[in-house]
């Protein structure tokens, strides 16, 4: 099952847009001082550079990841999360005319 709220937190009001409003997410603060985006993502193919590790925890739709040193697609999906080293690249796709992916990074 996929997280549908998180309570308590602090909102970064102003958003995070990447490659052309392809991706969108905003930074929250947890009380413990956790770090996490929650975000989406429309219809594309788009590569990212992780500073630290990250977990992506799919929301709502589905897209497909493909870590670095790998030539596999991995389809992801609401509820399904995977992870990413830290200083690393990976690519991920949404389908064209598929739904948006909607998700949450969580940090380290």
């Amino acid at each position: 099952m996929s997280t549908e709220k998180i309570d308590g937190v602090s909102v970064a009001t102003q958003a995070s847009v990447y490659f052309d409003g392809k991706c969108v997410s905003h930074g929250i603060t947890l009380p413990d001082g956790t770090k996490k985006s929650v975000g989406v993502i429309l219809p594309a193919t788009l590569t990212f550079a992780t500073g630290a590790p990250e977990t992506m925890e799919g929301v709502a739709g589905v897209c497909e990841y493909k870590l670095a040193g790998s030539d596999t697609w991995v389809k992801s999906g609401p509820g399904e999360k995977f992870s990413v080293p830290g200083n690393a690249r990976f690519d991920i796709r949404v389908a064209p005319g598929a739904a948006a992916y909607h998700y949450i990074c969580h940090f380290g």
